[in-house]
């Protein structure tokens, strides 16, 4: 069982590193279980297609992900610190990941979006349900905000859409230029989506 759960694992770990790097269409079995070092004959073990493969890396990367928002978002702070230090997080993960690639990976939703969105139903759901999910929970952090009287949206909802856009466009534009500087920009942006009031602590530039 031991021996079986490494398999998976490697063909996993292989997966998600060919995916950031390569996108998922150009990728075939092959090739993951060579990087993975894994026989072929592994893969149908533990997986019934490619595209199962696919959703079982997705799942991974939300399960990590999602852990650390709601350990951001969940806090003590007052609730844009806490926002402001999602972003300030997802740009120092794309920092890191530049300087240990070369290159800015940007985010794997995002670019997955992107190329199989209209190509495989079920990875399209997936990733729906992953983005509801961080909208939730962007959401419950701007009402906080509202109620405070710290942001001034009208419609929580759609400002929780917006800045979960922005988050995921500047993410995009950072991978396109190569250049994680444009990040800096996210939180500025944010405080003006959200109409934060002037002298709100969060709403201080660093």
């Amino acid at each position: 069982m031991g021996r079986s759960s490494d398999a998976r694992e490697k063909i996993l770990t292989a997966a998600r590193s060919l995916v950031e790097l390569r996108g998922y269409s150009a990728l075939g079995v092959a090739e993951i279980c060579k990087a993975a070092g894994v026989p072929k004959g592994s893969f149908y073990y533990f997986f019934e297609s490619k595209e199962s493969l696919a959703l079982a890396v997705i799942d991974e990367h939300w399960a990590a992900e999602l852990s650390d928002w709601t350990r951001i978002l969940g806090g003590d702070a007052e609730p844009l610190q806490r926002l402001r230090q999602l972003f300030e997080e997802t740009a120092a993960e794309q920092r890191a990941g530049q300087q240990s690639c070369g290159t800015v990976s940007g985010c794997m939703f995002g670019n997955l979006t992107l190329e199989m969105s209209n190509q495989t139903e079920v990875i399209r759901e997936r990733l729906q349900q992953i983005f509801d999910a961080q909208v939730d929970l962007v959401e419950a952090v701007i009402a906080e905000a509202r109620e405070r009287g710290e942001a001034t949206v009208a419609d929580t909802r759609e400002a929780a859409r917006s800045v979960v856009a922005q988050l995921e466009g500047q993410v995009l534009f950072a991978k396109l230029y190569n250049d994680t500087g444009l990040l800096d920009a996210l939180w500025a942006n944010c405080v003006a989506l959200l109409g934060v009031r002037t002298g709100t602590p969060a709403a201080v530039a660093p």
